[in-house]
């Protein structure tokens, strides 16, 4: 029998002898861990990361970066592209939001950051000196994409164009709500000036876009108060509902606009300048609208036995004291 020819010793570099790849830092510029895009496949919030760079863990063999040369098939796959310093935090900040968006600051790791990335724990912390400093860029960007949701054009009916912002604004809480509910309940461990500056930014932009729509050329104190005292009513009733979802979000947007058009209405009849102005507004509104709904079920209550007769007795104004006798 003819004896085995001993097969040649393989070129390719081991493992541990692969060539270091080096980046800059996005803080430091020192250079990085290497890591390149596509290095694990892991899906957000899996928590399982994919195989290190250089490696196949199928059939067991290795292979150089790269490449996809399985044994005997010669095939070799496209060139996998190396995350630029932008795209790597780009890329960190968006998973970290992702996960904190669906579960409470606390209980996410930064071994979690980095497992959903598809990166190493010292990567991570190459970029971020740690989960609170990454927390609060990904609560800075949610800020800004939640500002954003209360820009809305000013055509149509007031309380229509209230109703469109209150829908993005709902489904924001819909999506990112855990991580956020623990931080506007005042109870996460992770609150901090900076994180709080984050959301007084957002009800900033919120009040400011309301009462652009408004149009009201100098908004009293009481127009004011009366449009941050409805924010936080909004926010309240939204943490709320993400508890228990009794009612139908769209039910829960109607709701958080008719009770800014009755509040509006309250602070009018306490201030004749704006009482002024509320004539123009009623008038652009349709009766499929938010407000002509609510009117119409308004005006339903005083088809309730007793009502109308009860309301009518409190419209009378009390009768002026006499002075006392003698004086």
């Amino acid at each position: 029998m003819a004896s085995r020819t001993p097969s040649a010793p393989s070129s390719a570099p081991a493992r541990g002898d692969l060539p270091e790849r080096t980046g800059r830092s996005a803080r430091t510029g020192t250079p990085e861990p290497a890591v390149e895009a596509g290095e694990a496949r892991s899906a957000v919030g899996t928590g399982r990361a994919g195989p290190a760079v250089g490696t196949d863990k199928a059939a067991g063999t290795h292979k150089a970066a790269g490449t996809d040369k399985a044994a005997g098939t010669g095939k070799a796959a496209r060139p996998r592209r190396r995350l630029s310093v932008d795209e790597r935090r780009e890329q960190l900040i968006a998973v970290a939001l992702e996960l904190f968006s669906h579960r409470p600051p606390e209980e996410v790791s930064i071994d979690d950051i980095a497992a959903a990335a598809g990166a190493s724990r010292p990567l991570v912390y190459h970029y971020f000196p740690g989960k609170q400093a990454i927390y609060e860029e990904s609560l800075r960007r949610a800020g800004r994409e939640l500002s954003a949701r209360f820009e809305e054009p000013a055509d149509g009916p007031l309380s229509e164009r209230l109703y469109r912002v209150m829908g993005r604004y709902l489904d924001f809480v819909q999506s990112h709500g855990p991580g956020f509910a623990a931080l506007l309940r005042g109870g996460s461990v992770t609150a901090s000036t900076n994180t709080s500056a984050v959301i007084d930014e957002v009800r900033k932009a919120a009040h400011e876009q309301i009462l652009g729509h408004l149009a009201l050329p100098s908004p009293s104190p009481g127009l004011r108060l009366t449009v941050r005292a409805w924010i936080a009513n909004a926010e309240i009733t939204s943490l709320e509902w993400l508890a228990d979802r009794s009612v139908p979000l769209e039910e829960l947007q109607l709701h958080l606009v008719q009770e800014f058009v009755a509040a509006l209405t309250l602070t009018a009849a306490r201030e004749p300048a704006l009482a002024a102005e509320l004539a123009g507004f009623f008038a652009g509104e349709r009766p499929d609208g938010p407000t002509g709904k609510l009117v119409r079920d308004l005006a339903g209550l005083l088809a309730v036995p007793g009502l109308a007769d009860t309301l009518a007795v409190l419209a009378v104004p009390p009768a002026p004291e006499e002075p006392p006798e003698g004086l």
